[in-house]
């Protein structure tokens, strides 16, 4: 009943020569790039050219594909043997009555998947994954009560789900294109322990937007992220080369003493039967901490302010957007919560953290200041004049007393707009031969009957085409919409 796909019958092929109610069983093996060794993993698929909530005259349309993917096991192939498909077709029903004993989700083309997120612990917090597709963690696509791996779903259909991107790139052959990461980040309301780190990247290309300022830890709702280094400290030294040098030895002496405290708590967290690398919560890490000698705290607190006097500290409230350059230096601090856009890279080097760094031993300090130039604030698109990077006006590009839009940002790889829909208003999102990542962060969006709340988030094939985005709610719904550039589209 099965057929095995080769890397020269790919099942986007095979789909999309089904004619109207045609259907497709076969097998295939995904390299799952996100994993050590790059393991294969062999997934069982049954797809249906389903046109019955399509116009009549639509045709052969890959808009039109329902399937259903699983991990193969001998007990998912008894299900399928159990199903009746080899006489009169395969209908709807037999494909959700198979996907109900498969324990999966009936994925349909022509519309939004909802994204169901992965928490991700950190020393700082945690952070919220749409997108992700890493050994760390997989985000799901779910029809509420049952999920698989969004990797899954591209990984087998690239094109059909991210367009001319993904053009010859598939998980069957290990040459994934992975979309943008969409992901919260959610620091702990905890000054110092929920401060990230102070970093710097040479590829990644980030972009926050504020969602929630605690106003336990910031009672005026004004939070704060740690952002390239402070005007005022380098007017204290008469080069560059001189405050560069201050700032290493600030950093080397706040270095050796963390390693010492961290070697310290290394030592509760074996007694206490913790794995050295693993994430605990600010509570835990408080009550190793006051275990410490009095002088020990006491010098760690005073090296770290010497070192943190060299940066800045930027305001940021509600609503506020910080488009991160490479190469910039940044921390979020406690409490302030954002959705982030990034390129789908990891990559990042280290200047300072105020905790022990769970993923890698040392910090990447030296060579970051080699590598970073003095001026924070740099131009983020090519031809263009250099702009402030934060809290700068957005450009609006569509604004009527129903509907707003606002340019976020623009990177080489991919943009990100907010979308402003006042009661009842309604939008349509350009399909563009692009994917569509889209968040709600206030009120209740629809987009083509698919309810999206706050902080929900859905991930739209470019199978889908143009997609209609209309508010639910009783006030405004804003959302945020990410694409690929479209020159890389």
């Amino acid at each position: 009943m099965t057929i095995r796909v080769s890397h020269e019958n790919y099942p986007e092929t095979v789909l999309a020569d089904l004619g109207k109610g045609g259907f497709a069983v076969f097998r295939c093996n995904l390299t799952q790039w996100y994993l050590p060794g790059k393991p294969l993993l062999e997934l069982l698929v049954v797809a249906l050219a389903d046109y019955s909530d399509h116009p009549a005259d639509q045709g052969a349309d890959q808009r039109a594909l329902k399937l259903v993917v699983t991990q193969h096991s001998s007990a998912a192939e008894q299900a399928l043997a159990g199903l009746d498909i080899t006489g009169g077709g395969l209908s709807v029903d037999v494909l959700s009555s198979l996907a109900a004993a498969w324990e999966v989700p009936v994925i349909d083309l022509a519309g939004p998947l909802v994204l169901e997120p992965v928490a991700i612990p950190k020393p700082w917090g945690q952070e919220i994954w749409y997108t992700g597709m890493e050994q760390r963690g997989l985000s799901l696509v779910t029809d509420g009560r049952h999920s698989i791996p969004l990797a899954w779903l591209i990984a087998v259909f690239p094109a059909f789900l991210m367009g001319a991107i993904s053009k010859e790139k598939s998980g069957l052959n290990g040459e994934m294109v992975e979309p943008n990461l969409l992901k919260i980040l959610d620091p702990l309301p905890e000054p110092v322990y929920g401060d990230l780190y102070f970093e710097l990247h040479e590829e990644k290309r980030e972009v926050y937007v504020v969602t929630h300022i605690d106003k336990q830890v910031w009672p005026e709702g004004v939070g704060a992220i740690r952002y390239g280094f402070s005007t005022v400290a380098r007017g204290r030294y008469r080069s560059e080369s001189a405050f560069r040098s201050a700032y290493l030895e600030a950093v080397s002496a706040y270095r050796e003493l963390r390693k010492q405290i961290d070697a310290d708590i290394d030592k509760m967290r074996t007694r206490d039967g913790l794995g050295l690398n693993e994430a605990v919560s600010a509570e835990q890490a408080k009550i190793w901490q006051r275990e410490l000698p009095p002088e020990l705290i006491a010098e760690e607190v005073s090296l770290r302010d010497e070192m943190d006097g060299f940066t800045e500290l930027r305001s940021l409230s509600l609503g506020d957007v910080v488009k991160v350059p490479l190469l910039t230096p940044h921390a979020l601090q406690h409490g302030v919560r954002t959705v982030e856009f990034q390129t789908p890279v990891y990559e990042r080097k280290i200047l300072s953290f105020a905790q022990k760094v769970l993923t890698q031993n040392n910090w990447d300090t030296a060579e970051a200041m080699e590598l970073m130039p003095m001026e924070s604030e740099q131009d983020l698109n090519p031809g263009q004049a250099p702009e402030p990077a934060l809290n700068n006006p957005l450009v609006e590009f569509e604004d009527s007393a129903e509907v707003r839009c606002e340019q976020v940002v623009v990177f080489e790889d991919f943009q990100v707009q907010r979308i402003t829909l006042q009661p009842g208003a309604e939008w349509l999102l350009p399909g563009n031969g692009a994917y569509s990542l889209v968040m709600t962060i206030q009120g209740v969006l629809s987009l083509s009957g698919q309810q999206v709340r706050h902080e929900q988030a859905v991930f739209v094939p470019v199978s889908c085409g143009d997609i209609n985005l209309q508010n639910l709610a009783a006030g405004p719904c804003v959302a945020l919409i990410s694409q690929p550039c479209s020159e890389n589209s």
